[in-house]
This record gives C-alpha cells, structure tokens and sequence, in this order.
C-alpha cells in the first residue's frame, strides 16, 4: 500500500490505517478474542501499518488486544493510543494532568507489549489543566525515549498553536468526512501551516456512508450510534439523500460510496491519513481498495459540488459530548 507522512514530522505510516476501537467497544459486543487477533494481522498482510487504539476503549482491553496481535511484527507497524480520561473511562470524565498521562503511559507500555509508544495522543482537552502543562508532560516522556510522537484529538486551534509551541504536534485526529466537514474551515489550514498531520477517524460517518444502514436499521444497547442524533430515524431518513448521491458517483466509477468517500478524503491533502474501523476482511478489503482509487482533482471537486448542496441532519454527538470537542 502507498504510504504516507503525517505533516512533517518524517512518521511515516500506510495511506489507510485502522481504527481498532470497534473490536472491543462501542459498536455493539466485543469481537471474539480470537478472531479480533486474527483479523489485526490479516490487517497487516494486507500492508495495514496503522493501528489506533486507546485505553479508553474497553477500557484497556483494546490496547492489550493489539498488544498481543502485533507483537510478531512490532518494529514494522505504527501503533497510536490515548490519554485523557479519568482511570481510562469517559464516564468519569477528563483527566490530562501530568501525572496520570505518566502512568498512563506506563500501563500502556506493558499492555502493548513495547518499550515506546509511537503516538501518543490527548484523548479530548481538558479545561481544568493548561495545554502547556500537557505538551510538557508528553515533551518529557519523548526524551526519556517512551513516546516518539506527540498528537490531539478534536482540539481546536487554540489549544493546538499551545500545544505545538511546547513539543511539536505530529498529528491531529479529528472527525471528517463527506458528511462532517467543519475542519475544512480553520483546522486544515492551521495544519497545513504548522505542518501537522491529520488522522480522520470515523470517515464513514460511522458507517453511514457505506449505504448499509437506513431506517430499517436496529442499533443494540451496546452500539453508540443508538444516542446519537445523526442516527435517529428522521435524521436517518433526512439524510439518505447524501448515499444517493455518493452511491450514484460510485456506480460511474465502479466503485463502492465507501471506496469513494475514503478516495475524496486521501485526495484533500497528501498529509492526511483516514483510520476507518471494521471488523471484517472483507470490509477492509473494500476499505483498501479506497486507497487505490485516485480521483483528479476535478473529479474530487465535483464530488464536493454535488454533496455540498445536502444539508446533513443531526448533531454528531450527543449534547453532553458535544461539550468535549474543539476545544
């Protein structure tokens, strides 16, 4: 697979990465063990070198599980986790002071199997610790060798200009997509001038751009999206007329909407890198195919022309955390 560079940073990683969170948490029951380590390495096969996780997710369980099905390839891939919640659950709210990012930190090192950590990301910003703070907690433990990248997750541009005038920031992870484009306004251009990467994370809207779910479509009690306003039925039917338009762009280029949707976000900038999750092969299949479909640059504009004009309905959170981005 093509490989890519987060800003200019020199992390070099493959021009699709996985978001791994789906296999323990969030989107229904976990994936069978077994079948989880099995799919991580076939990821890799498949010239995946990308793995996003966290402690959040699960808790804890996603990082050990990555842990474990990466270590016979450890040096070849590029694994990012988080930090920033209280005892790594988001129900208890925000936690970046320097000394739980240390311990977490620590603990990741032994669940991931590793003696650093790649990237290491600011799970959402916390109001009650200055970014300065947090960019010298993270500075610190890149020289003592257990982090090589720092990195923020939905923050807004002053906190990032904060956070990069103390380390560097290498990437920022964000939700963009075809039917989230906000970041477009001023996070990519503050990127492009700070030579930041972007990572997208939920490029499918959360799989809604794939054209596999509609009204019709029962989220358990377990699967996120059973809160969030995008996915409620009206909402759901509202927007449908965003897959129309991304399905008929497709069948012109015998592709799939999700193998266009991914194509448009690789073709906005060449430092972005989308971290769509699956749990199937096959799904990561048609996923990587994305990344092989080049759209010039009046094909990807065309395609911007044409869903522009859909209003998208919903937020894409819930009201409590909507509170917690851009901060």
């Amino acid at each position: 697979m093509e490989k890519r560079f987060l800003g200019k940073s020199g992390l070099e990683v493959s021009a699709l990465g996985l978001g791994c969170m789906g296999l323990s948490f969030g989107y229904g029951p976990a994936e069978d063990h077994a079948s989880a380590v099995s799919f991580l390495r076939g990821a890799y096969e498949r010239g995946v070198t990308f793995f996003d996780t966290a402690e959040a997710y699960g808790p804890f369980a996603n990082e050990s599980l990555l842990g474990e099905a990466l270590a016979p390839f450890r040096k070849e891939v590029v694994i990012a986790t988080k930090f920033g919640f209280r005892n790594g659950r988001p129900p208890e709210g925000l936690d970046s002071h320097p000394a739980r990012i240390r311990q977490v930190a620590e603990d990741a090192l032994k669940r991931l199997r590793t003696d650093v950590i790649d990237l290491f990301y600011q799970h959402r910003v916390d109001p009650d610790v200055p970014m300065e703070d947090v960019a010298g907690a993270v500075k610190e433990l890149i020289w003592e060798g257990k982090v090589r990248h720092f990195g923020l997750s939905e923050a807004g541009v002053a906190s990032i200009r904060k956070a990069h005038a103390v380390q560097p920031v290498t990437a920022l992870q964000s939700e963009y997509s075809l039917w989230w484009r906000e970041p477009e306004q001023e996070i990519l251009p503050l990127l492009e001038e700070l030579g930041i990467g972007f990572v997208p994370f939920s490029p499918l809207g959360k799989g809604f751009l794939t054209g596999r779910i509609d009204t019709g479509t029962q989220f358990s009690d377990q699967d996120f999206r059973k809160i969030v306003p995008r996915f409620a039925p009206e909402a759901l039917e509202a927007n449908q007329a965003l897959v129309v338009q991304l399905e008929a762009i497709a069948a012109a280029r015998q592709a799939t909407p999700a193998q266009i949707a991914l194509a448009w976000l690789l073709a906005q900038k060449p430092w972005i890198v989308p971290i769509p999750g699956t749990r199937s092969l096959t799904r990561l299949d048609e996923n990587l195919g994305g990344a092989s479909l080049v759209l010039g640059a009046d094909e990807a504009g065309a395609i911007d022309t044409a869903l522009a004009k859909i209003d998208v309905t919903g937020d894409r959170y819930p009201a409590s955390m909507m509170a917690l981005v851009g901060r």
